[in-house]
C-alpha cells in the first residue's frame, strides 16, 4: 500500500521539543485521559446496569472490554487514516464519534445496543484519538521526550480521579441514562484537542523550489523486520492480558463485599492518585541522560512489579486491602504507562512510529477484548491471571533486554530526524 500524504512529520525537521509542542502536550494530555480512564470509569455504572438488564459481572465488562478492543483493534485503521488525511482531521472526527456513542448510549433499551454505541462506536472514536495524538507527541519532542511522555501519560490518572466520583455523582442525581448524555457531552473537547495538532512545517530554502514530498506507504510493515519491535509487541500484547483488569472490577467487588457505592468508587480516585505522581516521576527519571538508553530494563522492571502487586492482591478480602492494593497498583500501573510508547518510540523511530504504534496495538486487541471478561467470573482469578500475564510478560521482554537495549544505543531513538541513519 501506498500513496500521499498531507501531514506526515518530513524528514529534515528538528523536534521543537518546546514551543508549540508543549500546546500538543496538553492536547496529548486530555486525550490520553480520556482514552485509558473511560473504560475504567464506566464500570461505575455497572452495578445499575446489572440491575436494569438483569445481568452479571461477565456481561457489564464486555463494555469497557470492547471499548479497550476498539482502541487498540483498530490501530491499522488509525494508521491509514494518519498517513492520508493526518492528525488533526483524524482527531475531529473522533471526537465527534466518541461524543455520539455516549449520547446515543442514553437511550440504549438492551446490553447489546450499549455494546454497539458506548463500546464500538465510542471506542472508535477515542482511537481515532488517541494514536495521533502520541504520533505529533513524538514529532514535537526528541530530547524531552520521556519528559513528554511521562506528563501525557499522567492524563490517564488525573482523568481517572475526576471522572470516577463525577460519574457516582451524575448516577446518583440522573441515572447512569443522565450520565452517559452528559459525558458525551464532556467528550466533545476531544475536537478542541484536535485543533491543536497543528503540523510541523519544513523550512523553506532560501534559493530554488521545495524539495518534492516523498510518498510514504500507509501502512509500513517492514517494522517486522526489526527483531526489537518483535520483541516488545510479543511481550506487550502479554502484558495487556493482565494489566487492565483489576481496575474495571475492583468497584463492584469493593461494593459486594458491603462497602458504600461513595468510598467503593473512592478506589479508583486512590488508584488514580498515587499514578499522577507516578509516571512523571517515570518519566523524568527515563529521560536522565545516563538512564535513557536502558529504558527497556525500567520497563521490564515495571511490568514485573505490576504482576507482583496483582498476585499479592489476590489476598485483599476488606476494604482497607483493596485502598493497599489500589496503592502499589497505582505505582506500578505508572511506570508501565509511562515507558511503554517510549520503548516504543526509541526501538523504530519518528517515521515508521505511525506504523509501529498501529500494529502493536493490533497484536494487543484480542489479549484486551478477553481480558476484562474472563476475570469477572471469579474475583480471585482476576488478581491471579493478571499477576500470571504481567509475570510471562516480563520473562519474555527480560530475556532479551541485552539485545533490544543494544538496539537502543546505535538505534534511531537517539538522533533527530535530520540525522543519517534515524530511520532504518
Amino acid at each position: 500500500m501506498g500513496g500521499a500524504v498531507v501531514d506526515e512529520g518530513p524528514t529534515g525537521i528538528r523536534a521543537p521539543d518546546g514551543g508549540w509542542g508543549w500546546a500538543v502536550l496538553f492536547g496529548c494530555f486530555v486525550i490520553t485521559g480520556f482514552s485509558y480512564a473511560f473504560p475504567k470509569a464506566v464500570s461505575v455504572f455497572f452495578k445499575e446496569l446489572m440491575r436494569e438488564f438483569g445481568i452479571g459481572y461477565s456481561d457489564t465488562a464486555w463494555i469497557s472490554s470492547i471499548l479497550l478492543a476498539m482502541l487498540y483493534g483498530t490501530g491499522p485503521l488509525c494508521s491509514v487514516c494518519v498517513n492520508r488525511f493526518g492528525c488533526r482531521p483524524v482527531m475531529l472526527a473522533g471526537g465527534l464519534l466518541a461524543s455520539l456513542g455516549m449520547v446515543a448510549a442514553s437511550f440504549c433499551r438492551s446490553i447489546i445496543e450499549l455494546y454497539l454505541t458506548t463500546g464500538v462506536i465510542t471506542g472508535l472514536g477515542l482511537a481515532l484519538n488517541f494514536q495521533p495524538s502520541l504520533i505529533m507527541l513524538n514529532r514535537y519532542f526528541n530530547k524531552r521526550r520521556p519528559m513528554a511522555n511521562g506528563l501525557a501519560a499522567a492524563g490517564s490518572p488525573v482523568f481517572l480521579c475526576a471522572l470516577s466520583p463525577l460519574g457516582q455523582l451524575l448516577q446518583d442525581h440522573y441515572g447512569w441514562r443522565g450520565g452517559f448524555l452528559i459525558l458525551g457531552g464532556l467528550l466533545l473537547n476531544c475536537c478542541v484537542c484536535a485543533a491543536l495538532m497543528r503540523p510541523l512545517e519544513a523550512p523553506r530554502p532560501t534559493s530554488g523550489p521545495m524539495p518534492p514530498r516523498p510518498s510514504r506507504r500507509l501502512l509500513d510493515l517492514s517494522v517486522f523486520r526489526d527483531r526489537g519491535f518483535v520483541i516488545y509487541a510479543v511481550a506487550a500484547s502479554i502484558m495487556v492480558l493482565g494489566l487492565f483488569v483489576p481496575p474495571v472490577f475492583v468497584v463492584s467487588y469493593a461494593k459486594d463485599l458491603g462497602v458504600p457505592d461513595t468510598q467503593a468508587a473512592f478506589l479508583l480516585t486512590v488508584l488514580g492518585f498515587v499514578d499522577i505522581f507516578a509516571r512523571p516521576t517515570a518519566g523524568f527519571i527515563t529521560g536522565l541522560k545516563k538512564v535513557r538508553p536502558y529504558s527497556v530494563y525500567l520497563f521490564s522492571f515495571s511490568m514485573f512489579f505490576n504482576g507482583l502487586t496483582d498476585l499479592t492482591g489476590s489476598t485483599a478480602g476488606n476494604y482497607g486491602g483493596l485502598v493497599v492494593f489500589c496503592i502499589f497498583f497505582g505505582i506500578s500501573y505508572g511506570m508501565v504507562g509511562a515507558l511503554q510508547f517510549e520503548v516504543l518510540m526509541a526501538i523504530v523511530g519518528t517515521q515508521k512510529f505511525s506504523s509501529a504504534i498501529g500494529l502493536v496495538l493490533l497484536l494487543e486487541a484480542i489479549a484486551v477484548l478477553i481480558g476484562p471478561p474472563s476475570g469477572g467470573l471469579a474475583w480471585p482469578s482476576v488478581f491471579l491471571r493478571g499477576g500470571g500475564g504481567l509475570g510471562t510478560c516480563h520473562s519474555k521482554l527480560a530475556k532479551p533486554s541485552r539485545e533490544v537495549t543494544s538496539h537502543l544505543h546505535q538505534g534511531p531513538s537517539l538522533l533527530t530526524p535530520e540525522q543519517p541513519g534515524a530511520h532504518r
